[in-house]
């Protein structure tokens, strides 16, 4: 009878291994990088996009004749009313260092200066909602438990029926 206990074990443990590798998360180069941008506000000469990104929100200004980068001398943004840093970016983009809890359903206004111009742009950013499809990797990172909830609660259950397979025939044995 040892023998067969033996196995349970080790039938356990590979059965935990794989599905352990099957549920893991991987790791992926663009877990800095922000989410997709969407137009948040334009004008006759500017669009504004905005999309969240790990720590913050990325902004984007662009001609909106021709898409290309607007030359920016001065940025001003706040969220519902607050004024909130601004910080340029080596793309050409904006990074706001915010919470993704300040970004639910808030609105942005976004002053900017260029060619001589001075432009007010506002519109609300939506940061879509936890169990919505489109929230699941806003953060930057996946979760085993939040994008696979089915295979986790299956991997749990086969897990505890194991375990008391194990104690069971331990104790017949």
């Amino acid at each position: 009878m040892q023998a067969v206990s033996g196995l349970n074990s080790s039938l356990a443990a590979g059965v935990l291994a794989c599905s352990f590798l099957l549920c893991a998360a991987p790791l992926r180069a663009s877990d800095s990088a922000p989410g997709p941008l969407t137009p948040v506000a334009h004008s006759a000469l500017v669009t504004l996009d905005a999309g969240p990104a790990p720590g913050g929100l990325v902004l984007r200004l662009r001609h909106t004749a021709d898409d290309t980068p607007v030359s920016v001398t001065d940025l001003t943004v706040s969220i519902d009313g607050k004024s909130q840093l601004a910080m340029r970016r080596a793309d050409g983009s904006w990074f706001v260092p915010l919470s993704n809890a300040l970004l639910a359903d808030a609105r942005l206004e976004v002053v900017v200066a260029h060619d001589g111009i001075r432009e007010v742009l506002g519109g609300r950013i939506t940061v879509a909602g936890e169990g919505s499809a489109g929230a699941r990797n806003t953060d930057g990172g996946a979760s085993v438990l939040r994008d696979h909830k089915q295979m986790a609660w299956w991997v749990l259950n086969i897990t505890i029926v194991l375990i008391a397979a194990i104690a069971i025939s331990r104790r017949l044995s």
